[in-house]
């Protein structure tokens, strides 16, 4: 890998596409050409992200720390997400719940278990991510990069198929509710994933600083709460 930025200076990137999208969700109307880009740039962070907890999983010094980890922020995360979605809090869960799924998933993966086992248990994981933000492409992104780690071809071949068939489905719902076809085009932002993980990302960690290990925990549920409290208490 040729690129410039470690992964430290990715997951900033994403990050910062995340609060634009967040912003986008609750302040400005989705369908407008701002709403299209503010989304189209926010699509990065999931898929990048998912594919981060597969490098972590490769490279974690304690699969059960960084599991734990994952656990205990997606549940401080579910009442921040909720409220910021739907100003309630519901059985709605973050994307950090995703990634504890997807996380599951590839521990499972590489269990020794029989190959038909393993399977059904990864479909129920993928099953249960319905729940959470990013379903089901969270898990398989993870699985994906995990899998075909040393293919890079493959791996992002599968990477893109995914995102692909991602913008068919939500495509095919918007013009079943009778949508113009253009208004899930900002989902296509998951096609720029690939490219930047191709050419701008160098495969290294970066800075092995606490900061950048907690600030995303810590950032993600603040952020929504901030969000929250200013679309549902302060704009109400």
């Amino acid at each position: 890998m040729n690129g410039g930025l470690n992964r430290n200076q990715i997951k900033y990137i994403v990050i910062l596409a995340m609060l634009v999208d967040h912003i986008a969700w609750l302040f400005v109307y989705t369908y407008s050409v701002q709403g299209e880009l503010m989304h189209f740039f926010g699509r990065l962070t999931g898929p990048t992200m998912a594919v981060f907890i597969a490098e972590g999983y490769r490279y974690t010094k304690n699969v059960k720390h960084y599991l734990a980890r994952l656990g205990v922020f997606a549940l401080i995360s579910w009442p921040c997400f909720s409220l910021m979605e739907t100003g309630r809090i519901l059985p709605l869960f973050s994307v950090i719940y995703t990634y504890f799924l997807a996380l599951l998933a590839l521990i499972v993966w590489d269990s020794k278990t029989d190959i038909v086992v393993r399977i059904v248990i990864i479909g129920g994981l993928i099953y249960l991510s319905k729940w959470g933000d990013w379903p089901y492409m969270g898990i398989l992104f993870a699985l994906a990069a995990h899998i075909w780690h040393d293919n890079k071809t493959v791996r992002w071949s599968l990477h893109t198929l995914i995102c692909l068939v991602f913008l068919f489905i939500e495509t095919s719902k918007a013009l079943s509710y009778g949508w113009p076809w253009w208004t899930q085009m900002f989902q296509a932002g998951t096609l720029m994933v690939a490219p930047m993980m191709l050419f701008l990302y160098n495969g290294e960690s970066g800075s092995k600083a606490p900061f950048h290990k907690w600030f995303f925990y810590v950032f993600y549920p603040l952020h929504m709460l901030v969000l929250w409290y200013l679309r549902f208490v302060l704009f109400r």
